[in-house]
C-alpha cells in the first residue's frame, strides 16, 4: 500500500523555531555574491539545516554535516550539469576513463612549465605591471585545456568562447542557458571533424584518446562540460589575492617556496572558489531534525563548512602554516592524519584510491594542486618582489548566483 505524505509533514517546524536572524532572499542577494561568509555563518551557528523557500532548498552548513552528505551516496546524489540543460543522455561522460584522465594529466604536467614561462615573458615585456587574475590564473586553466585537446590555432578562439558559454549556461538564468545550448551544439560541430581525422592515429591528446574509444562529438562535449574548470582558475586567483593582501604570509612563502603547497591548501579552505554544491535526496530521509522528501535539494555550503569553528581554530584568518588542517590530499572522509581538510566542492568527493595511485592517474584534486603550486613557485621565482599595485583594492565576488567566488581583477607590480 502506498503511503502519501501531506505537504505539512515535510514542512514541519519545531515548537518555537524561528529564522528571524536571516531572510531567504539574502542568500541570493548582491551581498551574498560579494561576500557569502557572514550570511552562511548565521546559518551555520543558528540554522544548520535552513529551509530556503524561494530557492526550494535546504542549506547544510556545518562541516561534519556537509561532509557526511557528500560521502553518503546511498541517500544523496549529485546530478550532471547536462541535467540543467535537460540533455541527460545526449552524450556520455568519459571523465572516469583512465586513459582520458591520464591524457589530461600528462598534458598538464608537460604544459604548465612552458605556459607559465610564456606568461612571465609577456609580463616582462610590459610596463612592470599586470593583471594576475586574468593574465595568469584564468589563462593558465584555459591554455592547459587547449593543450590537452591539441586544438589547431584556427579553432582556439571559437572553442574558448563556446566552452565558457557552455559552462556559464548551467543554472537557472534563461539567457545564459539558451546561449549555452547553442554552444553545446557548436562545440559538437567543432569536435566532429577532429574526431574523424584522429580516429586512426596514435596521438596522446584528449581528442585522439576519445576517438580510439569510439566516442562521438557529444560525448567529448559532455566530458568537458561535466569536468571541473573552476577550481584551478578560482583557487589560484584566490591564493594570490590572499598572499598579496597578507604581506606577512607572503613573506613566509617567499622565505620557503616549499610552503606554496600549504598556502594553496589553506586558500582552498579559507576562500574556496566553489562555495556550495548541490545534492538531492534519493528517497525520503530523516536527518538534521527534518523529514526530507525524495528529490529534496540540499545546498551544501563549503564556504560555511570550511570556516566552522568546531573544526578549525581561528577559521576566519588565512594562515599558511596552519597546524589544524591536513596537508595531504583528503580521503573519502575528508580527513587524514587526524586532521580535517578544506572542502573542495568542485573536485567532487575525495578519492577512495591511494593518494599516489600506481595503476591510475592522480585525482583532479591533486592535479589542480600540483599545477597551481608549480605555476606559483615559478612566478615567485621570476618576480620575488611581486606586490599589489599601490592603491588597488581587489576583492572576491561571484558574477552570478551559482558561479565561482573568486578574484577577477588582481593588479600587481614588481
Amino acid at each position: 500500500m502506498t503511503t502519501w505524505r501531506t505537504y505539512e509533514v515535510y514542512q514541519r517546524m519545531r515548537v518555537r523555531e524561528t529564522t528571524a536572524l536571516i531572510k531567504p532572499r539574502q542568500l541570493s542577494s548582491e551581498a551574498y555574491l560579494d561576500d557569502p561568509y557572514p550570511l552562511v555563518a548565521i546559518l551555520r551557528e543558528h540554522y544548520p539545516c535552513y529551509r530556503d523557500w524561494p530557492q526550494n532548498a535546504f542549506w547544510i552548513t556545518r562541516y561534519d554535516d556537509v561532509t557526511s552528505v557528500f560521502a553518503d551516496e546511498a541517500n544523496y546524489e549529485s546530478r550532471p550539469r547536462l541535467w540543467s540543460y535537460a540533455r541527460v543522455g545526449w552524450g556520455y561522460d568519459l571523465g572516469a576513463d583512465v586513459g582520458v584522465a591520464q591524457s589530461v594529466a600528462d598534458a598538464a604536467d608537460a604544459g604548465v612549465g612552458p605556459t607559465v614561462s610564456k606568461i612571465i615573458d609577456e609580463f616582462r615585456s610590459g610596463q612592470n605591471t599586470a593583471d594576475l587574475a586574468t593574465g595568469m590564473c584564468a589563462r593558465l586553466a584555459l591554455e592547459l585545456l587547449v593543450r590537452a585537446l591539441a586544438l589547431p590555432d584556427a579553432l582556439v578562439e571559437s572553442f574558448v568562447r563556446h566552452h565558457l558559454s557552455a559552462q556559464r549556461g548551467v543554472g537557472s538564468e534563461p539567457r545564459a542557458r539558451n546561449a549555452g545550448l547553442v554552444s553545446l551544439d557548436a562545440l559538437a560541430a567543432l569536435f566532429g571533424p577532429l574526431l574523424s581525422q584522429r580516429a586512426g592515429g596514435d596521438g596522446a591528446d584528449l581528442i585522439s584518446v576519445a576517438a580510439r574509444l569510439g566516442a562521438t562529438a557529444p560525448d567529448l562535449v559532455v566530458t568537458l562540460v561535466e569536468a571541473d574548470h573552476q577550481t584551478l582558475h578560482g583557487a589560484l586567483a584566490n591564493m594570490w589575492f590572499l598572499l598579496l593582501s597578507h604581506p606577512k604570509q607572503l613573506a613566509v612563502v617567499r622565505n620557503d617556496p616549499r610552503l606554496m603547497r600549504f598556502a594553496y591548501l589553506e586558500a582552498l579552505r579559507h576562500s574556496t572558489p566553489v562555495v556550495s554544491a548541490d545534492r538531492f535526496c534519493r528517497h525520503e530521509v530523516e536527518r538534521f531534525g527534518r523529514l526530507l522528501p525524495e528529490g529534496a535539494l540540499l545546498r551544501c555550503s563549503a564556504a560555511a563548512a570550511n570556516r566552522d569553528p568546531r573544526v578549525f581554530d581561528d577559521p576566519e584568518t588565512f594562515i599558511v602554516r596552519r597546524a589544524d588542517i591536513c596537508q595531504r590530499e583528503p580521503r573519502g572522509t575528508y580527513r587524514a592524519d587526524g586532521l580535517a581538510s578544506g572542502i573542495s566542492a568542485g573536485t567532487g568527493v575525495p578519492s577512495k584510491h591511494p593518494a599516489v595511485p600506481e595503476d591510475r592517474p592522480r585525482s583532479r584534486y591533486a592535479l589542480n594542486r600540483d599545477i597551481a603550486v608549480a605555476a606559483s613557485q615559478t612566478l615567485l621565482e621570476a618576480f620575488p618582489n611581486i606586490s599589489l599595485v599601490a592603491g588597488s583594492q581587489p576583492r572576491l565576488r561571484s558574477l552570478r548566483l551559482g558561479e565561482m567566488h573568486t578574484c577577477w581583477h588582481l593588479p600587481v607590480e614588481w
